[in-house]
C-alpha cells in the first residue's frame, strides 16, 4: 500500500477567497463608521453620500495597493530560491535590530 496522498485539492488556490471576504468585512466597517460619525454632525444627506464614497473608493484603492505589494513580496520570497540557488558570496545574515 503506498502511502503518498494522490488526491489534489483547491486549497492552495482559495487564498483569493479570504482576502476577498476579509477586505470586504474590512470594508463594510470602516465605511460605515465613516458614514454615521459624519452623520452625526448633522450635515446634508448629500454630504453623507458624498462621504461614503469616498470612503469606499479609498478603502478599495488601500487594499488592493496592500494586496498587491503582500502578493509580490511572497512570490519574490518564494522564487528567490529557484532564481539564485543559494545565498549569493559574501551574504550575511544580519538580525532585523542589530543593524
Amino acid at each position: 500500500m503506498s502511502r503518498l496522498h494522490k488526491e489534489t485539492h483547491l486549497v492552495t488556490r482559495i487564498g483569493w477567497l479570504r482576502g476577498a471576504v476579509l477586505g470586504a468585512n474590512d470594508g463594510i466597517i470602516s465605511t460605515a463608521s465613516l458614514t454615521l460619525g459624519v452623520a452625526s454632525a448633522a450635515v446634508s444627506r448629500s454630504d453623507v453620500l458624498l462621504t461614503g464614497i469616498a470612503g469606499l473608493v479609498a478603502g478599495a484603492m488601500s487594499m488592493a495597493a496592500g494586496e498587491y505589494v503582500s502578493v509580490s513580496s511572497q512570490s519574490d520570497t518564494e522564487s528567490w530560491p529557484r532564481l539564485f540557488g543559494q545565498r549569493p558570496a559574501g551574504f550575511k545574515w544580519i538580525p532585523a535590530g542589530l543593524c
